[in-house]
């Protein structure tokens, strides 16, 4: 299953961005209205929205063109992917890119839910100061 969310211009150069990607406590600045939990780990971050199962994620790798998110969970395997493209020295391309390896069933539940969940964040993303 791949999702993709929109292309958005972000006013901060691709080092810049990659440079927040790094961090996982700052992905609570992209997370939806709603957030009950987030913990940061090592290398990534666990958090909760209402009505929905708690989700944990690693930073898998982060470049100046992309920045790579991976479950943590052996149960669910899937990535999203921030594809970051520089548009000139003070503005960046985004565009978050979801793609998981579900069964029949868990696609039919999770679609909506994940391509609502990648359009808030390409929204904060947007504009994130």
């Amino acid at each position: 299953m791949n999702l993709e969310g929109r292309k958005i211009i972000v006013n901060k150069s691709s080092k810049e961005l990659s440079e927040i990607l790094k961090s996982p406590e700052n992905y609570k600045d992209f997370m939806p209205d709603g957030l009950q939990k987030f913990e940061t780990r090592d290398n990534g971050f666990k958090f909760g929205l209402q009505g929905m199962p708690e989700i944990a994620l690693k930073i898998d790798e982060v470049s100046e063109q992309k920045a790579v998110l991976k479950s943590a969970s052996s149960s669910l395997d899937f990535t999203l992917t921030a594809a970051l493209n520089p548009v000139n020295d003070t503005q960046t391309e985004v565009q978050m890119l979801f793609e998981g390896k579900f069964n029949p069933f868990i696609k039919m539940m999770v679609e909506k839910p994940l391509q609502n969940f990648i359009n808030t964040l390409t929204d904060k993303i947007e504009v994130y100061k």
